[in-house]
């Protein structure tokens, strides 16, 4: 069993931890809605939040963790620099305008959204330097494939510490996964939960019963037991309570391969990876 009150970490490979578990905020809309989620989050225990550019929302993000009362230097904070704002130059100037809205000095973790065929070679340039210079603590990509990390890491200095990838049940990534862990580079999911998809699974729901937990939180455990971070987005206090809730139970080997065997290669969100 482990300690319900002592979440999981990661280390990333520069030796950064980072919380297990980060509420996404996705869609949701900078009218109070996303603040009042923030601050839900992190009165709930979370301490990592997951945000981009192309979001519309870090001024509210920037809002919640101040409203929260949290120190900032308590939370571990992600923001992404999007597609049209790629390239050295750019990434430079599109860094400053997400630290302005999120009302912050430095970010935690800074990640290329897709990779830009062109550009996701001179924007990662960027980013090394705005980690050299200390103004991130980490840097990483998004949506990245085997390839594309080849790639980058045979034109780069820094090996990104972290690709935040589509991965749930239908979709489990194992031979990117195993590169990932081959070369240290943490993987991080997003729509773990299928969009709610995986309440309608009867595995997990089955899974479920025994532990006295949602379909959701058995899919949330599974992804952190395999090595990866999650994001699961929610705007609802109750939901991001209970999403929160994955640190008093384990699944048992033979549950984690039952979860492992439904796998369909299955995507469920959109796929910008060769984007020009």
């Amino acid at each position: 069993m482990t300690d319900q009150n002592k979440p999981v970490h990661f280390t990333l490979n520069n030796n950064l931890s980072m919380p297990a578990i980060g509420l996404g905020v996705l869609f949701a809309k900078n009218d109070g809605e996303v603040e009042q989620a923030i601050v839900s989050a992190l009165q709930a225990g979370y301490r990592k939040i997951d945000t981009a550019s192309a979001y519309q929302n870090e001024q509210g993000v920037g809002r919640g963790l101040i409203e929260s009362g949290i120190p900032r230097e308590d939370i571990f904070l992600t923001t992404k620099v999007w597609n049209s704002e790629q390239g050295y130059d750019q990434t430079l100037q599109a860094f400053e305008q997400s630290l302005a809205r999120l009302q912050t000095d430095y970010v935690d973790l800074y990640l290329i959204h897709w990779p830009v065929k062109a550009k996701y070679k001179d924007t990662y340039r960027a980013m090394e330097k705005l980690y050299t210079d200390g103004r991130v603590k980490a840097i990483g990509v998004c949506n990245f494939s085997i390839s594309q990390l080849e790639d980058l890491m045979a034109h780069s200095d820094i090996v990104p510490a972290l690709n935040q990838v589509e991965m749930h049940p239908h979709l489990s990534q194992n031979e990117l996964r195993h590169f990932a862990h081959t070369h240290r580079i943490q993987l991080e999911a997003w729509r773990p939960i299928m969009m709610g998809e995986v309440l309608d699974i009867p595995e997990l729901v089955e899974l479920g019963k025994l532990y006295n937990k949602s379909a959701v939180q058995i899919t949330l455990r599974w992804l952190i037991q395999r090595g990866v971070a999650v994001i699961p987005k929610s705007v609802t206090p109750k939901r991001i309570a209970e999403n929160f809730g994955l640190f008093d139970f384990e699944l048992t080997d033979e549950q984690m391969a039952t979860i492992e065997a439904l796998n369909q290669n299955r995507r469920l969100g959109e796929d910008l990876s060769h984007v020009e």
